[in-house]
């Protein structure tokens, strides 16, 4: 009976007891209070994990823990080896130089991301007979403008030797890697006419099956980018990532009349520019106020009036803006 009481007394002493059932070590205690359920742990985020390869074609790689582009690339680049600086852009689910599926700011949690880095360089002699080039610029979000789309009939049309997803190195040998797109479309723009000039390109690396590509990426309304409904990565240039919700089908048609006032009025396209503008007319009962808002987020862009009014007639009422 002695060692039976021993060994009660050690249960006792030695780890606590529940209704007669021994908790381990490092269990927390029961709830003091009858009826008041013990707080759940707080559930743990899952890691998110990505699939990556360089479009020209490797292994397989995994990369986490970005938050903006230039993360990203910088993990890519330690995938595989190579400078950050080697990116000119990525594309989701396709590696080929597909505009319409350009890595933004935002990545589908399913996404699969290909990276197309530096090919051959090349330089083109053009002549400005005309104010528009025929070029639509975008860029990567971490240094690289590139061509976006070239418009059938225009000056940059007739050089075989241009394509889009090009990336445009310098201008006149003044290098502009560095430059945002709406500030390389703009000296474009600037360039006197009947005076020629040079452009240095930088094309993508080709896997065998795409040499000889060139892409015109030409205007359809089954070009935008399709929406799952499913989370996304959100990625902002300042800080963290986010887990949000697909756009909804009326912000993926405001954005888009958006991107075509983006090129209309500034040469450029970029989608997440589009969508942020959107996010920001949402709010704004008045042109007045939509100004005041893209100043305070954009300012950088000094937008013109008439395009500003545009945009909120265009996000505001869709049916008399821009179709």
């Amino acid at each position: 009976m002695r060692r039976a009481g021993r060994h009660g007394r050690q249960a006792q002493e030695g780890s606590p007891m529940e209704n007669g059932v021994r908790q381990e070590p490092g269990t927390p205690e029961p709830p003091a209070a009858e009826g008041i359920p013990a707080p759940r742990p707080p559930r743990a985020r899952p890691r998110l994990v990505f699939h990556t390869q360089l479009a020209h074609g490797s292994p397989t790689g995994r990369i986490e823990g970005f938050t903006n582009v230039k993360e990203l690339y910088a993990k890519i680049a330690e995938v595989f080896s190579i400078s950050p600086t080697e990116i000119l852009f990525c594309t989701l689910n396709t590696h080929k130089v597909d505009m319409q599926k350009l890595l933004g700011g935002q990545i589908g949690l399913e996404d699969f991301i290909f990276a197309h880095v530096r090919g051959e360089t090349k330089e083109v002699e053009v002549t400005k007979t005309e104010d528009a080039l025929g070029l639509t610029i975008t860029d990567n979000g971490a240094g690289y403008a590139f061509i976006k789309r070239i418009k059938e009939g225009s000056i940059i049309n007739r050089i075989q030797t241009v394509c889009v997803g090009d990336s445009i190195e310098a201008i006149n040998d003044h290098t502009i890697v560095g430059c945002r797109h709406y500030e390389v479309a703009r000296m474009l723009r600037e360039l006197p006419r009947a005076q020629p000039f040079t452009l240095r390109l930088v094309q993508p690396k080709k896997a065998f099956d795409m040499i000889g590509q060139r892409t015109r990426s030409s205007k359809s309304p089954g070009e935008a980018r399709v929406v799952s409904g499913k989370e996304t990565l959100r990625l902002r240039a300042q800080g963290p990532a986010t887990l949000e919700e697909g756009p909804t089908p009326f912000e993926e048609e405001a954005a888009s009349r958006v991107d075509d006032l983006l090129e209309s009025y500034m040469g450029i396209r970029d989608s997440e520019l589009a969508s942020t503008m959107v996010e920001v007319a949402k709010g704004s009962p008045s042109v007045a106020q939509l100004a005041r808002g893209l100043d305070s987020v954009l300012g950088e862009f000094a937008f013109p009036q008439e395009f500003v009014a545009e945009v909120w007639a265009a996000v505001c009422h869709p049916k008399g803006g821009q179709e």
